[in-house]
C-alpha cells in the first residue's frame, strides 16, 4: 500500500467523508529537504461532517492526530477541509 493510500484509509475510517481527495506532491519537492520517491509531501482536501463547526486549528488537529504514527514518512502535509 502506499503512503497516499494508507492515508486515504486513515481519513475515511476516521471521518467517513463526503469529499476525500489525497494528492502525492512529492516529485515537485525533488532535490528537497524531506523528499522521498516513496511519497513524502502530500495534499488533502476534505468534507466531513465530523468536521463541520470545527475552527480550522481543530480540524488540522483532528486529521493530524489520525495519521500521527506516519508522520515519520510524512515531510509534509497540506490541509484543504
Amino acid at each position: 500500500m502506499t503512503l497516499a493510500s494508507e492515508i486515504e484509509t486513515r481519513l475515511r475510517a476516521s471521518f467517513d467523508p463526503k469529499h476525500l481527495e489525497v494528492f502525492d506532491e512529492s516529485e515537485a519537492h525533488r532535490g528537497h529537504g524531506g523528499y522521498s520517491p516513496d511519497g513524502s509531501h502530500f495534499r488533502v482536501k476534505i468534507a466531513a461532517e465530523a468536521l463541520e463547526g470545527k475552527s480550522r486549528i481543530a480540524k488540522h488537529r483532528a486529521i493530524n492526530a489520525a495519521v500521527a504514527d506516519l508522520f515519520p514518512r510524512i515531510h509534509a502535509l497540506v490541509i484543504e477541509a
